[in-house]
C-alpha cells in the first residue's frame, strides 16, 4: 500500500466535544499513527478530560479556543441543541484562521454552520455513526464550495480512518444518510433484541440465543460487505423453495416489513430535518 501523503505532515485536530463519537475518532486517528501532541480535545466535564488524558495521553482544555489554536480541522462534536452555544465560543478564535471545520452534528445544515461561524470558512457535514467506536462505521459527508483538494482528503482521511465513508453531493440527502447509517445501527439492535426474545420463547437459554443471534447478524454482515452480489441475490441463495427461510420471509412480508421500514426511514429523515428548524428557531 502507498503511503498517505497527508501522514508527512500530520494534521493538527481540535475536538470540540469529548464524548463517544469523538474518543472513537481519536482512537482511530492514533491507530492509524497520529501523534497525540496533534489532538487536543475541549470538553466541559473536569472528569470526562481527565479519562481522555488517561486513555489517550491528548491535551484537554475547558475552553473551546485553547483546543483549536493553530488547527488543521475542527470537529464540531456536540450535541445539535448545543451548537448555537459552542459556535458563538468558537467564531472570534476562527475569524482569521481557515482551518477545515467538521461537524456530526444531526440535522445541522452547512448553511447554519456559515451563518454562526462565518461564511468564508470550508465546512464538511458529516454524519457517522457509533459502530466507528469499533473501526467499523459508516459516514456521510458533503462539503461546501470553499473546500479545497487537501481538505477534502484531510476530512476523508480523518472519517476513513474509523470506517467507510460515501460523499453527497446534495446535501438534502444528508437527512437520508442520517435515517438510514446515522440511526441505523439502533434498528439493527433492535432486530437483535427482536431475535432473541424470540428464541427464548421458543425454549433457547438467554445465553445461547443471543450468542446465535449476534454472530448470525455479524455473518451474514461480513458476507454482504465482502461480497460483489447485493442483499437480494444473497436472500434468494439461501432461501430454499418451502424451507424454513421461506415460511419465514413470507411472515415478514405478510407482515408489511418492507412498508414498516420504509415509514421508519422517513420518519428518521423528517425528524432530522426538524432538528435543523429548531436551530433556526432558537436563534
Amino acid at each position: 500500500m502507498s503511503p498517505d501523503p497527508l501522514d508527512t505532515h500530520p494534521a493538527r485536530i481540535g475536538f470540540i466535544g469529548g464524548g463517544n463519537m469523538a474518543r472513537s475518532l481519536i482512537g482511530a486517528q492514533l491507530a492509524r499513527g497520529a501523534s497525540p501532541d496533534s489532538i487536543r480535545v475541549a470538553e466541559p466535564r473536569a472528569e470526562a478530560r481527565a479519562a481522555l488524558t488517561q486513555e489517550f495521553g491528548i491535551r484537554t482544555f475547558a475552553g473551546n479556543a485553547d483546543a483549536i489554536r493553530d488547527a488543521d480541522c475542527v470537529l464540531l462534536a456536540v450535541k445539535p441543541q448545543v451548537m448555537r452555544t459552542a459556535c458563538a465560543t468558537l467564531a472570534g478564535p476562527l475569524r482569521d484562521a481557515h482551518p477545515l471545520i467538521v461537524s456530526i452534528a444531526a440535522g445541522i445544515r452547512i448553511a447554519q454552520l456559515e451563518r454562526l461561524l462565518g461564511a468564508q470558512h470550508a465546512i464538511v457535514r458529516c454524519m457517522p455513526n457509533t459502530p466507528a467506536l469499533v473501526g467499523a462505521g459508516a459516514a456521510g459527508l458533503c462539503a461546501n464550495g470553499h473546500v479545497d483538494a487537501a481538505q477534502h482528503a484531510l476530512a476523508e482521511r480523518i472519517l476513513g480512518a474509523a470506517g467507510i465513508v460515501r460523499w453527497v453531493d446534495d446535501e438534502a440527502q444528508m437527512d437520508t444518510v442520517t435515517a438510514l447509517s446515522g440511526s441505523g445501527p439502533a434498528y439493527f439492535f433492535l432486530l437483535v433484541e427482536a431475535l432473541e426474545d424470540a428464541a427464548v420463547e421458543l425454549g433457547l437459554p438467554r445465553a445461547t440465543a443471543r450468542a446465535l443471534a449476534a454472530q448470525t447478524c455479524l455473518g451474514a454482515g461480513r458476507m454482504l460487505a465482502e461480497s460483489s452480489e447485493t442483499a437480494a441475490q444473497l436472500r434468494q441463495r439461501v432461501t430454499s423453495p418451502h424451507g424454513t427461510t421461506e415460511a419465514a420471509l413470507a411472515t415478514f412480508e405478510h407482515g408489511g416489513l418492507r412498508t414498516l421500514v420504509q415509514a421508519a426511514l422517513t420518519a428518521a429523515k423528517q425528524r432530522g430535518a426538524a432538528m435543523s428548524a429548531e436551530l433556526d428557531r432558537a436563534g
